[in-house]
């Protein structure tokens, strides 16, 4: 993956948040991120909570984020129906509204451990969220297929940003070239290793082109929570 990384100058962290927002600059204890760029890739990433407050905000999670049960544990994928190979719910202000897959997410409203990293994403990076889609994965066996963040919902040219909490996963990034039949561009896949308390910001136009996964990873055997901020258009705007 080091190929794919640029390396920042210290004062150049963040790069281009909301209107009126200053992302934090890096100093003593707070490195820049690490850019991960390649062919239409534009990501961020960081520790943005180190270790023991990260176990803290952990436990927080494992006690008091509520998941989804019954119908919302499953996905509507090429016609059929499947259960979801991981704990999910939504989280995020009222008029808001969610769909993928054949599934549409009413979020329940913020309680404060999600606020407070929240919170701490946006001085990181100067980008505001309204909502946050949270992925359990009990152990290396559940996982995530490849997908695209590209629902009509977002607002266009919004980033994502992704805390993980817990177990250290791989995450792999695929070109959308890739997976059609026949075709070799010579894209290779990245794989991220995202870690207990980091941040990724995966910025525009990322999600146009490139696919993501967790693969299932059987060595693990310890649970981790990913939440990713989203910023969302209210109903009468979509």
């Amino acid at each position: 993956m080091d190929r794919f990384v640029v390396k920042v100058p210290r004062g150049q962290a963040g790069g281009g948040g909301d209107q009126g927002l200053r992302p934090e600059e890096a100093g003593p204890g707070r490195p820049p991120p690490r850019q991960i760029r390649a062919e239409g890739l534009r990501c961020d990433y960081r520790i943005l909570f180190p270790k023991a407050e990260a176990d803290e905000i952990f436990q927080q999670l494992e006690e008091e984020v509520q998941y989804f049960e019954d119908d919302l544990t499953k996905l509507h994928v090429f016609g059929t129906w499947h259960n979801i190979p991981r704990k999910q719910v939504t989280y995020g202000d009222p008029e808001l509204s969610y769909t993928y897959s054949g599934v549409t997410f009413h979020p329940k409203p913020w309680i404060p451990v999600l606020n407070r990293i929240r919170e701490r994403v946006t001085l990181a990076t100067g980008h505001t969220f309204n909502f946050v889609l949270i992925n359990r994965y009990k152990d290396g066996l559940d996982h995530i297929g490849e997908h695209r963040d590209d629902e009509r919902e977002l607002v266009p040219h919004s980033p994502i940003a992704s805390v993980s909490f817990g177990a250290c996963r791989d995450f792999i990034f695929r070109h959308r070239d890739c997976r059609r039949k026949g075709v070799k561009r010579g894209l290779e896949r990245i794989k991220l290793e995202l870690a207990h308390g980091s941040l990724l910001m995966m910025n525009h136009p990322t999600n146009v082109y490139w696919y993501h996964s967790l693969p299932p990873r059987r060595r693990v055997i310890t649970p981790r929570v990913n939440l990713t901020f989203r910023k969302v258009m209210a109903g009468d705007r979509k």
